[in-house]
């Protein structure tokens, strides 16, 4: 098949979608799929790659991480497009992407799907701090109803996700379809040298690993929060959080106020290449406490090289998470969350047996595996039938 996706985001944005984005192209045209992504430029980082429009794009206020594409831009490659005979359109954002992807799609004649990456309901209160959350709530769920019915069918990373979905009302064709991991690839590349000294940590330390934005939806701010009561057991213990956000600074005074700076590092953005491995292999814990992932793809990430993980399991977590199979499950509560790391940190033939356990779970998550399904969603589309049932797989 031919296939064009559109995106409001991908790399250098470092994000969940972006992740999604790259090894879906990457595993479906392995399988002998053409994919061609539009998303925007940017102005710092950007790397071209075969099959990659970049559209001309502004800033976001308030955001200097993401960008708009331009969407007349978008339109005006209409007649290009066309000469490439696509099969189907796969929108993966509901901003500038969604809407362009809808005009194409009339224009060329084609279906129009798209990915539900995000839990907009729990994050637009962080950012529209103005409005009253349930009104926040309220707007969202209703924008999403409207948005998923002008589409010929849907993609969701988890079931926990479809499950919101339906519940909001959404009667669009609808299929869980995890987003995978190239686990030889990601496990296969390496830093030289010694992570802990490239970022002036103590040797002896113990160190917990947070990766993702510093955004508040991701509950950074519980994690610090554990510290106090990991540092009574284990006064060396450092938590290491990679990437970049609105809520860096905020975390940073969180950590000052509560006395822990010290032991608080805020790295930014690892590369996937080397650096961001080096941090799985140099933790001894991979801690997560997010209450928004749709799936959590750090958490693959973390097992699939044998990090030890203890994290809540909310949303699309639970799904990824199975007790003792590479980690310890924790309730949002701050004993039993700290008194797991603690037990992790303790005994060292549990972190040992957990790494093995962990490794054998992530290869369950093969991108491989997960493209195929993409692929054969495609084609009940692609040929014209359209499925009326919605489907949690």
């Amino acid at each position: 098949m031919k296939l064009l996706m559109l995106s409001d985001v991908y790399f250098p944005r470092v994000n969940g979608v972006s992740t999604s984005i790259a090894s879906f192209r990457g595993a479906l045209e392995r399988q002998g799929h053409e994919v061609t992504l539009i998303c925007p430029d940017y102005p710092v980082g950007q790397v071209d790659e075969p099959g990659i429009r970049r559209i001309a794009s502004r800033g976001v206020p308030g955001d200097p991480e993401d960008r708009l594409m331009r969407y007349r831009r978008v339109l005006a490659l209409t007649e290009t497009l066309a000469e490439e005979s696509f099969d189907l359109i796969h929108v993966h954002t509901p901003f500038v992407a969604h809407y362009a992807g809808l005009a194409l799609g009339r224009r060329l004649g084609i279906p129009v799907v798209a990915s539900y990456h995000t839990l907009f309901e729990e994050y637009l209160h962080h950012y529209v701090r103005w409005l009253p959350r349930p009104w926040l709530r309220f707007a969202a769920r209703r924008l999403s109803v409207r948005q998923c019915r002008q589409l010929h069918a849907l993609v969701a990373p988890s079931r926990a996700m479809a499950e919101v979905l339906v519940r909001y009302g959404v009667t669009t064709p609808l299929a869980v379809i995890p987003t995978g991991l190239a686990l030889e690839a990601f496990a296969r590349a390496r830093l030289p040298g010694d992570f802990r000294a490239r970022y002036g940590l103590p040797r002896r330390a113990r160190l917990l690993l947070f990766v993702g934005r510093t955004a508040h939806e991701k509950n950074i701010g519980f994690l610090i929060g554990l510290l106090p009561r990991v540092l009574a057991a284990h006064p060396e213990t450092h938590l290491v959080i990679t990437g970049e956000g609105p809520a860096r600074e905020a975390l940073a005074r969180r950590a000052e106020a509560l006395g822990v700076a010290d032991a608080v590092h805020f790295l930014g953005y690892l590369d996937r290449d080397g650096p961001l491995q080096a941090a799985y292999r140099a933790a001894d814990a991979f801690v997560f406490a997010s209450r928004t992932e749709t799936q959590g793809l750090v958490l693959l990430e973390a097992l699939a090289l044998g990090t030890p993980v203890v994290s809540t399991a909310v949303m699309g977590t639970r799904e990824v998470l199975e007790e003792g199979q590479g980690c310890l499950i924790a309730g949002e509560d701050a004993d039993d969350f700290s008194a797991k790391v603690n037990r992790l940190l303790a005994d060292p033939s549990l972190a040992t047996e957990l790494s093995r356990r962990g490794r054998a779970q992530a290869r369950r998550w093969h991108e491989d595996a997960r493209a195929a399904e993409l692929a054969a969603f495609y084609r009940r589309y692609a040929g014209g039938s359209e499925n009326t049932e919605t489907s949690l797989r």
